[in-house]
């Protein structure tokens, strides 16, 4: 779902915004950056002793004529020591607007959808991962004009 509405937080012009609903599944502990050989196993070691918590992120990435890259957030989670690190989430709606400065997204054919996690240690560096997968989806040509999401 899309519209062209009026954007107050910059000029006075008509912006896009797009509204999506999406599936996520994902298995955090297969992720093949987070795990380690010990002899002839993989141990996994997403939630070792230094890991206080992990950031979910799902971003949309498009370009337009006048940007050669734009990053959206569209959806976060955090994920505990102890929480279920396989996500089986249905119908999710996105939890931030999903902006574009013009009207970037009217038919856009490739908008790419990355689910990416920040490891958050007690101490230490705070790495980037970003899932083995990734969608790309094609917004309609034309506006929706209902008054509701």
């Amino acid at each position: 779902l899309r519209k062209n509405v009026e954007d107050f937080t910059g000029p006075r012009e008509r912006s896009d915004l797009g509204f999506i609903t999406f599936d996520i599944t994902a298995d955090i502990l297969n992720e093949k950056s987070y795990s380690k050989a010990f002899g002839n196993k993989n141990v996994l070691i997403i939630f070792d002793w230094n890991v206080k918590q992990l950031f979910l992120y799902l971003s949309a990435e498009y370009s337009t004529k006048n940007n050669a890259l734009n990053q959206v957030v569209l959806w976060d989670k955090i994920m505990l020591r102890g929480d279920n690190p396989r996500l089986f989430l249905k119908d999710m709606k996105s939890k931030y607007f999903f902006f574009d400065d013009g009207n970037g997204l009217k038919g856009n054919r490739n908008i790419t959808l990355t689910l990416s996690w920040n490891v958050v240690p007690n101490a230490g560096i705070l790495p980037l991962v970003t899932g083995s997968g990734h969608v790309s989806v094609p917004f309609p040509d034309t506006y929706e004009t209902t008054k509701s999401y």
